[in-house]
């Protein structure tokens, strides 16, 4: 294998060729940490880099699977034990800088790990290092002002989405086998789309959000990007937090072994398209893209449903009211806001003053809402109890140029920040779990991802599904030329 094969190699690969010392931890962290140096200039995914510290856990890693058989040292952690991964910069790590994108937190040193990492380190995962995002995870675009925007490894005068853009860069550019990070209204599901890589917004709760800074606790969720539904479901695996349903007696985990997503579904797979909300406004280049995609199968016993959902249009002002009265909320707790609005980003600053105007009747309202949202979507008079799954356009129109404001779609207009989160909020809203797969390229060569929210707690159908529709199309092996040349 070449070096740019290793870098681009699945995580089982990688793990296989440990175990058959054919590579070490500490050869696979070099070359991610060469391809740092090489790659990260032109695309800005990282803020800091960790190359002692990743060089050090390299070395345990090696020591571990490597050690003498029969000697107390040895050590298989598994399948994460020595891949080299990244974190998205609102992720507390004990003693490394957290900046969360801002200029506030520039110098924050966290005391602790939060949850999340804790778990991964645990698995033996190495830590590259800190990747950018969007100011405090409030925006889609990741074009920070304090950091330097990042760029789209497809096109570099592009945007890789947000609020995860650093992440999304990292994986799709190969700079790491995966990233973690936040989504609140789309921001692992859209810069997932727009840079030709999967990212998974597990179910809410199902990954622990304790020690990373909060957006929105109602909607935030923890979850993986990588570079195929495989990889997202053995990193899923150990991150979770496991949940207790109501017996108590039982904990729920979605993948206990790889083979679990690679076997097909047991049965018909019936996929629901809502056509009156999730499809009504998107680019007709992605439009077509999805379509090919979705009817152009191996598998006959995928069926889709046309429906309508009326319901989910009106989820957006909630949604917001949620979003915009925690993250002002927050801030203020924090002693940050409006006494140090100064240092504020413009767009962040104005969308927490936004929040200081939202009613307290109107967020318990939007809350309520929340609760039963789910049940609009999938429990469809005409589909009641019948769909595994809904599909739609990850984002209605591929990545814009840094600093496009505006967009037009079918002829009109619309905000950039806008038409990203409107096809990705209702997830968040409704508690389910979803994931964006890539399904196709645009003619000038831009990524199109596939949008599937499956129901609540049913990420292993959900993976199954994905994994399905990747291993059909194969898009995911193809990778862009910087990450290359």
């Amino acid at each position: 294998m070449t070096d740019t094969d290793l870098a681009f190699a699945s995580i089982a690969e990688v793990a296989r060729l440990y175990r058959k010392r054919k590579h070490s931890p500490v050869e696979l962290t070099k070359l991610m940490l060469a391809r740092i140096e090489q790659l990260n200039p032109k695309l800005n995914a990282y803020i800091t880099v960790t190359a002692e510290l990743a060089l050090a856990q390299a070395k345990k890693a090696e020591a571990e699977l490597f050690g003498p058989r029969g000697r107390k040292g040895r050590r298989d952690r598994g399948p994460l034990h020595g891949i080299p991964i990244s974190l998205k910069d609102n992720i507390h790590t004990k003693g490394i800088r957290t900046t969360a994108g801002s200029k506030i937190l520039k110098d924050f040193i966290p005391q602790h790990d939060a949850a999340v990492w804790a778990k991964l380190r645990e698995a033996g995962a190495i830590l590259l290092g800190k990747t950018n995002l969007h100011e405090f995870a409030y925006g889609v675009t990741t074009n920070n002002p304090h950091y330097g925007p990042t760029r789209n490894p497809w096109d570099l005068a592009r945007i890789p989405g947000g609020s995860s853009g650093g992440s999304a860069a990292a994986v799709a550019a190969g700079l790491c086998y995966g990233s973690i990070g936040t989504d609140t209204g789309g921001s692992i599901r859209i810069p997932a789309a727009l840079c030709g890589i999967v990212g998974l917004k597990p179910q809410h709760r199902r990954v622990s959000t304790k020690g990373v800074v909060p957006l929105s606790a109602s909607l935030d969720h923890v979850g993986p990007l990588a570079r195929s539904v495989a990889d997202s479901a053995l990193i899923l695996r150990s991150m979770e937090s496991g949940y207790l349903d109501g017996s108590a007696e039982k904990i729920l985990f979605p993948v206990r072994r790889l083979s679990e997503i690679r076997q097909k579904p047991p049965r018909t797979v019936h996929l629901g398209i809502p056509i009156d909300y999730f499809w009504d406004r998107v680019d007709a280049e992605v439009r077509d893209i999805l379509t090919r995609a979705l009817t152009d199968r191996k598998d006959k016993r995928v069926v889709l449903h046309e429906y309508r959902a009326p319901s989910v249009p009106a989820w957006t002002e909630p949604s917001t009211r949620i979003a915009l009265a925690e993250a002002t909320h927050f801030h203020q707790q924090s002693k940050w806001f409006p006494g140090r609005a100064s240092e504020y980003g413009e767009d962040v600053r104005a969308r927490l003053e936004m929040g200081a105007d939202i009613h307290a009747t109107d967020y318990l309202a939007a809350l309520a809402m929340s609760e039963t949202a789910s049940l609009e979507l999938f429990d469809h008079r005409s589909f009641r109890g019948v769909l595994d799954a809904v599909v739609a356009p990850t984002t209605p129109f591929p990545a814009p140029f840094i600093g496009l404001e505006e967009v037009s779609v079918l002829g009109e207009n619309e905000k950039v920040r806008a038409g990203l989160l409107r096809l990705n909020r209702p997830a968040n809203f409704a508690h389910v779990p979803a994931i964006s797969v890539l399904c196709g390229f645009t003619a000038s060569g831009l990524p199109v991802g596939l949008q599937i929210i499956g129901q609540h707690w049913e990420e292993n159908k959900l993976l199954q599904i994905a994994h399905a529709f990747e291993r059909t199309h194969q898009f995911y092996l193809s990778r862009p030329a910087v990450a290359i040349s």
